[in-house]
């Protein structure tokens, strides 16, 4: 199977949607598909064979973060040119409802196509503004695929039409076969405490954290609390706010794919802060993978992760003190925590990209089969190319 897939954000500064693409295009060529990804992404910037690059790409704030795109006319004959040289079976666009490349080839594009919805939002006013300027083209998507229930509630809310639920993917057993590293490993008496994210996007949560780590020390006085992430920013506040426990909290910078499946596999607690705006909680299925016991604040995805604390344990999200009294009562525990990591560890197959991507091949091929029995109705040239079950550029 040819299959195109759209990433709407830049692999400049690499986020969640990004590396779920990455992922589930190499899951699909292992299988034997033949795959190429267009994101925007700059000259310099390494990308892997199967991206094609739209070009460099602007920041723009959305859903409290700052995401990277490129739009346009220009744009626009790049996304045409893609589809015409690729001959896709099926088309894939991932968030095709923002101002991006996805919203772009939704608007060229005829044929077969599915779309990912990654997006959880109670109230968005730009998705109500976008709504009328997408609303046609959204009926020429076969299918839907959302990566959570909070993103399907989105979609439903403010899009209409519904969509099938296929989580993102992890490949469990590489974060399952990581190594510990002696350097991040705790001890009883000096437990380790991981945090993973942009340090300078609030939502993330560190202040929450850092706020935390006076009354963890408290009760805890040898933790180390690890921090991983870009954002000099964010680092120089944490610090100030950290004040004279600063030398309790290592600031690791960006960390690779390799070495952060290393510094979960090697601490006794991953602390997942978020404040709003995740869908999923992809970091928690890596935690959990690699056998650390997550503590998460209550958001309705990250509860739905962690089987409503069954399997990790949760705080009242945007509370530094129930998120301290939660790290103690873990820290002080070993016996639970590892009960409750042992859960964790059998929750998170459901995650595996051996699992995801079956079922997202399943919508592929129903797509592809209901294509085919409606290719006879007309006699268009876009009717003739969906029976052949390639996307056709639009003139």
């Amino acid at each position: 199977m040819r299959v195109g897939i759209v990433c709407p954000y830049s692999f400049d500064v690499p986020g969640g949607v990004q590396f779920h693409i990455r992922d589930l295009a190499e899951a699909l060529i292992e299988q034997g598909h033949e795959v190429s990804v267009l994101a925007p992404a700059d000259d310099d910037t390494p990308i892997p064979d199967y991206i094609t690059s739209a070009g460099k790409a602007i920041p723009v704030r959305y859903n409290g973060s700052v995401a990277r795109m490129t739009f346009g006319p220009r744009t626009a004959a790049k996304v045409r040119r893609w589809l015409k040289e690729g001959h896709f079976d099926v088309l894939h666009l991932h968030e095709p409802v923002t101002p991006s490349l996805s919203m772009l080839a939704l608007w060229i594009a005829r044929g077969p196509i599915v779309a990912t919805f990654h997006t959880a939002l109670l109230r968005s006013r730009a998705l109500q503004v976008v709504h009328p300027l997408v609303r046609p083209s959204l009926e020429k998507i076969a299918a839907r695929i959302a990566v959570s229930e909070d993103a399907r509630r989105t979609l439903v809310e403010h899009m209409g039409g519904d969509a099938v639920v296929i989580p993102n993917g992890v490949y469990v057993d590489t974060f399952a076969d990581a190594r510990a590293v002696d350097r991040w490993t705790g001890t009883p008496d000096a437990p380790t405490i991981a945090f993973l994210g942009r340090l300078d996007e609030p939502r993330k949560g560190l202040p929450v954290l850092t706020d935390a780590v006076p009354e963890i020390l408290r009760h805890v006085p040898g933790a180390r609390v690890l921090v991983a992430g870009r954002g000099d920013e964010g680092r120089d506040a944490a610090l100030a706010r950290l004040g004279e426990h600063a030398a309790s909290v290592e600031f690791l910078g960006s960390v690779s794919d390799a070495e952060k499946a290393e510094l979960l596999s090697s601490v006794d607690l991953y602390i997942a802060p978020q404040t709003g705006g995740e869908s999923f909680g992809i970091v928690l299925v890596e935690a959990m993978s690699a056998g650390a016991c997550v503590v998460a604040s209550d958001l309705g995805a990250f509860q739905r992760v962690l089987d409503d604390g069954k399997a990790g344990y949760v705080f009242r999200v945007g509370d530094s003190d129930d998120l301290a009294r939660t790290v103690v009562e873990a820290l002080r525990d070993p016996d639970e925590r590892a009960r409750r990591a042992g859960l964790a560890t059998a929750t998170v197959r459901q995650y595996d990209w051996s699992t995801v991507t079956a079922q997202v091949l399943t919508v592929y091929e129903m797509v592809l089969e209901a294509t085919r029995a409606l290719g006879g109705v007309e006699e268009d040239p876009s009717s003739r190319a969906q029976r052949r079950g390639w996307t056709e550029v639009t003139s």
